[in-house]
């Protein structure tokens, strides 16, 4: 009795559904890195069995292998601390399947996923070191299968490709461990279509590391004084008197009572204090407020000018915001423990203990000064 053949049609049909895995950016520039990581696929046994039922074979059982080793090579761009433009090369790894059949025989698909991708990716920063990430783009993958029938099972396209475009998702969490070097843990899923007419989806969890470029430690450069201009003498009975500006109004807030650790956003409890504030200035002739972030002495220049801004900008903004000071009339800026209120010997040594932080803490701090005319 002659069987039907069956067809390639019958393999990586297999993949058309996938198990879901479970599931910094300060600076712009240009970065590299790769993550190693387990790729998943959920192998569609029904439509293996139902194809060979419809060649006259029953399926006696079906083993899969729908796990493999993955990684991927990445290069991008940062735009700012919350866009970037990603893209680079992927291999997935091969998943498969082997089916026995009655009359005797055996069905057995591979097929192999690798290719190029682009993603848009948007962060979300929760500390300057700690951030989660979305990514959305497109895949051009290369999905190449093999096709192998024994006994009276029999396959006319043993080798069948596919390359196509598709879309690819994916969320994580990246942490600095210093300004040019990251690391991600990811979960991302890759549409693909196969070679023989079916569309389906590579899951991939993965961890790695991302280099950024440029991102050197900051050094003071001195510099160099603009020329002086001389103009000549001006006729006192020429110029009109203007009233000198002097300090109107000035504050100190402790950082530990307006934000929380490794924060840069302002607790409601203290806001009242600022509110308090502004209204200190009503009825004054300010033409300027200057709002200065402080740190301690420990930690890096970078991290503590960042995070030294970061709170000014914080406690600017809430001024501007709820109690209507024209932006242009105030500024903010960091400075990171250069000008601090403990001397060099009421906080002694280096060594980063809980003891030295509580003794640095009026060194913490954020200034408001406002300057006019009376």
């Amino acid at each position: 009795m002659k069987f039907v053949k069956v067809s390639g049609t019958l393999g990586l049909a297999v993949l058309v559904t996938m198990a879901i895995p479970l599931a910094r950016a300060d600076d712009n520039g240009w970065y590299i890195g790769g993550n190693v990581g387990q790729s998943r696929a959920r192998i569609d046994n029904t439509r293996i069995t139902n194809g060979l039922l419809g060649s006259g074979f029953s399926t006696t059982a079906i083993s899969n292998e729908n796990r493999d080793a993955a990684f991927k090579l990445l290069g991008g761009y940062q735009f700012n601390p919350y866009v970037a433009l990603e893209g680079g090369y992927y291999d997935l790894g091969r998943f498969g399947f082997n089916a026995n059949t009655l009359p005797a025989g055996d069905l057995n698909g591979h097929i192999r996923v690798k290719g190029v991708n682009l993603d848009a990716v948007g962060f979300l920063p929760f500390t300057n070191k700690f951030s989660a990430f979305g990514r959305v783009g497109l895949n051009y993958a290369d999905a190449r299968d093999a096709f192998q029938g024994t006994g009276l099972v029999n396959v006319n396209d043993p080798n069948p490709s596919k390359s196509a475009l598709n879309y690819k998702l994916g969320v994580g969490l990246q942490y600095a461990f210093v300004k040019s070097l990251d690391m991600r843990i990811e979960a991302e899923r890759y549409r693909f279509n196969d070679a023989v007419g079916n569309r389906g989806d590579v899951d991939l969890l993965s961890v790695g590391l991302v280099y950024r470029f440029g991102q050197k430690t900051h050094h003071h450069v001195a510099e160099t004084p603009e020329p002086v201009v001389t103009t000549p003498p001006v006729a006192a009975a020429d110029v009109p008197s203007s009233p000198p500006t002097e300090v109107l109004s000035t504050e100190t807030f402790s950082a530990a009572s307006l934000f929380d650790f490794d924060q840069a956003i302002v607790k409601p409890d203290d806001k009242p204090s600022l509110d308090a504030f502004s209204a200190s200035l009503k009825g004054k002739n300010y033409n300027l407020i200057e709002v200065t972030g402080h740190t301690d002495r420990i930690g890096s220049h970078d991290y503590n000018m960042t995070l030294s801004t970061q709170r000014a900008e914080a406690v600017k903004n809430y001024l501007i915001e709820s109690t209507g000071i024209p932006t242009d009339k105030i500024v903010a800026k960091g400075v990171d423990g250069e000008d601090p209120v403990t001397k060099p010997d009421d906080c002694i040594g280096t060594k980063v203990t809980q003891e030295l932080i509580d003794c640095l803490q009026p060194d913490r701090r954020v200034e408001v000064k406002a300057s006019g005319t009376k």
